[in-house]
Protein backbone atom coordinates (compact mmCIF):
# COMPACT_ATOMS: atom_id res chain seq x y z
CA UNK A 1 0.00 0.00 0.00
CA UNK A 2 1.09 3.01 -0.92
CA UNK A 3 -1.33 5.64 -0.22
CA UNK A 4 -5.01 5.35 1.25
CA UNK A 5 -6.68 8.09 2.30
CA UNK A 6 -10.96 8.81 2.31
CA UNK A 7 -11.32 8.92 -1.24
CA UNK A 8 -8.29 6.81 -2.78
CA UNK A 9 -5.98 3.83 -2.11
CA UNK A 10 -2.84 3.21 -4.32
CA UNK A 11 -0.90 0.11 -4.29
CA UNK A 12 2.25 -1.76 -5.64
CA UNK A 13 1.61 -5.11 -6.91
CA UNK A 14 5.08 -7.15 -7.65
CA UNK A 15 5.14 -10.52 -9.06
CA UNK A 16 8.77 -11.78 -8.83
CA UNK A 17 8.53 -14.51 -11.09
CA UNK A 18 6.17 -16.02 -13.26
CA UNK A 19 2.79 -17.62 -11.95
CA UNK A 20 2.97 -14.97 -8.79
CA UNK A 21 -0.70 -14.53 -8.78
CA UNK A 22 -2.87 -11.83 -6.92
CA UNK A 23 -5.24 -14.32 -5.53
CA UNK A 24 -8.79 -14.42 -6.32
CA UNK A 25 -10.99 -10.63 -5.79
CA UNK A 26 -13.64 -8.61 -6.68
CA UNK A 27 -13.25 -4.96 -7.09
CA UNK A 28 -15.54 -2.81 -4.73
CA UNK A 29 -14.46 0.34 -6.69
CA UNK A 30 -13.76 1.60 -9.82
CA UNK A 31 -9.62 1.71 -10.73
CA UNK A 32 -6.93 2.31 -13.11
CA UNK A 33 -3.71 0.14 -13.46
CA UNK A 34 -0.48 1.87 -14.62
CA UNK A 35 1.97 -0.55 -15.76
CA UNK A 36 5.41 0.37 -13.98
CA UNK A 37 7.20 -1.81 -16.80
CA UNK A 38 6.50 -3.80 -20.12
CA UNK A 39 5.06 -7.12 -19.58
CA UNK A 40 2.15 -9.20 -19.70
CA UNK A 41 -0.50 -10.44 -17.10
CA UNK A 42 -2.85 -13.42 -17.32
CA UNK A 43 -6.02 -12.78 -16.22
CA UNK A 44 -8.38 -15.69 -15.23
CA UNK A 45 -12.20 -14.42 -15.29
CA UNK A 46 -14.89 -16.35 -12.85
CA UNK A 47 -15.34 -18.82 -16.04
CA UNK A 48 -11.60 -20.04 -15.89
CA UNK A 49 -11.08 -18.47 -19.48
CA UNK A 50 -7.50 -16.90 -19.25
CA UNK A 51 -6.77 -13.49 -21.20
CA UNK A 52 -3.50 -12.63 -21.85
CA UNK A 53 -2.70 -8.77 -21.73
CA UNK A 54 0.36 -7.08 -23.09
CA UNK A 55 1.26 -4.17 -20.77
CA UNK A 56 3.49 -1.23 -22.01
CA UNK A 57 4.96 0.80 -19.26
CA UNK A 58 3.24 4.13 -18.12
CA UNK A 59 0.33 3.36 -20.31
CA UNK A 60 -2.92 3.02 -18.07
CA UNK A 61 -6.29 1.76 -17.93
CA UNK A 62 -9.36 1.78 -16.44
CA UNK A 63 -11.64 -1.01 -15.17
CA UNK A 64 -15.64 -0.60 -14.05
CA UNK A 65 -16.17 -2.07 -10.27
CA UNK A 66 -17.45 -5.12 -9.86
CA UNK A 67 -14.49 -7.32 -11.94
CA UNK A 68 -13.87 -10.69 -10.43
CA UNK A 69 -10.68 -12.25 -11.53
CA UNK A 70 -6.82 -13.44 -10.18
CA UNK A 71 -4.34 -12.06 -11.75
CA UNK A 72 -0.73 -13.92 -12.62
CA UNK A 73 2.28 -12.99 -13.98
CA UNK A 74 3.25 -13.94 -17.35
CA UNK A 75 6.71 -13.20 -17.44
CA UNK A 76 9.95 -14.40 -16.79
CA UNK A 77 11.34 -12.03 -14.80
CA UNK A 78 10.36 -9.81 -12.05
CA UNK A 79 7.22 -7.09 -12.79
CA UNK A 80 5.40 -4.30 -11.32
CA UNK A 81 2.28 -2.02 -11.52
CA UNK A 82 0.22 0.32 -9.65
CA UNK A 83 -3.52 -0.01 -9.02
CA UNK A 84 -5.26 3.43 -8.49
CA UNK A 85 -8.70 2.36 -6.55
CA UNK A 86 -11.43 5.54 -6.49
CA UNK A 87 -12.66 4.95 -3.00
CA UNK A 88 -15.38 7.57 -3.42
CA UNK A 89 -17.44 8.67 -6.65
CA UNK A 90 -16.59 12.10 -7.88
CA UNK A 91 -20.22 13.59 -6.87
CA UNK A 92 -19.73 12.24 -2.81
Amino acid sequence: MLIENERTRVTQWYFPKRGDNTGWHRHAYDYVVVPIQDGVLEIRDANGAITRSELKAGVPYFRDLGVEHDVLSGNDFGFAFIEVEFLQNASQ
